[in-house]
């Protein structure tokens, strides 16, 4: 099955595509202006929002196709009149897919892509192969850390990395700012060793450990005293995934950490201290 990210794929297989791009969005409404989705005859790459607006845009575009017509503008409010409830108005452009369009665009997804959030998995484990699937509906970057080789070829999710390491703290070590940070392993000593790495920087965006509340009041004391540092645990989120739900399945802690992890991630702002001090390491 293609990856629904390739773009590349989906335009190498359809010769007639129209762009759908959201111009102007005033009010309430299902997108941004700058949203756009790619409309061929038998199948669409992205989304404006979905709904009716979604649905008479794909319409256009596709009548435009059929006949050969010119691609016009369309004004869209959003009230009771279209089904659609939002409350808005949007006003749609529409583009004929050329070679040059199609490069912008190639363009502009790769760089959406190359700049999303990093996220270590450490353990592919029950729960981490879990949570490296739910994560892998997110616009982030996923990337699995085990230490056995074993584990790792036995991931079957698609759309991550995985990296074998003897040394997953030097993994953290070496990570772009704003990352996230997530311990799941099977040793409590490798467990330490992680997170005390994790929670060293100032720059993470998430720092989460599965465990327990024992566990929990173990780590703070192996930091006092390993560390001298207690209070950068106050930043480690431990159980991950929270403890309203106490349902102990691997797929359910997942969905219940992805959560908590997506919201830390994308809404994480890099000071601009550091972003200065990253890009100087990354030019030398």
């Amino acid at each position: 099955m293609p990856n629904r990210e390739d773009i590349r794929d989906f335009l190498n297989r359809r010769n007639q595509v129209v762009l759908v791009e959201v111009k102007t969005a005033d009010g309430s409404t299902p997108r941004e202006a700058g949203a756009w989705m790619l409309v061929a005859a038998d199948r669409i790459f992205g989304t404006i929002g979905g709904g009716q607006l979604e649905f008479m845009a794909i319409d256009h575009a596709r009548r435009a196709l059929n006949n050969g017509a010119h691609t016009e503008e369309m004004t869209v409010p959003l009230g009771p009149e279209i089904g659609q409830c939002c409350g808005g108005r949007v006003a749609l452009g529409f583009k004929r897919v050329d070679r040059g369009v199609a490069m912008t665009l190639i363009e502009k997804v790769d760089l959406e892509i190359a700049q999303r959030p990093h996220v270590y998995v450490f353990g592919a484990g029950h729960v981490g192969d879990a949570l490296a699937m739910a994560l892998s509906l997110v616009p982030l970057r996923i990337i699995l850390v085990d230490t056995r080789e074993n584990e790792l070829s036995a991931t079957q999710v698609p759309g991550i990395e995985t990296c074998l390491t003897a040394m997953p703290e030097a993994v953290v070590r070496d990570a772009p700012a704003g990352s996230a940070f997530v311990i799941l392993t099977h040793d409590h000593a490798l467990d330490f060793l992680i997170t005390a790495e994790a929670l060293a920087r100032t720059d993470a965006s998430y720092v989460g450990m599965i465990g327990s509340k024992t566990k929990r009041a173990t780590f703070r004391n192996w930091l006092t005293r390993e560390v001298g540092r207690p209070e950068i645990f106050d930043r480690l989120v431990c159980p991950v995934g929270g403890t309203a739900v106490k349902d102990k399945r691997p797929t359910v802690i997942a969905a219940l950490a992805a959560a908590e992890i997506m919201t830390s991630a994308l809404n994480y702002r890099v000071p601009k201290a550091i972003v200065v001090k990253e890009r100087k390491r990354v030019v030398a």
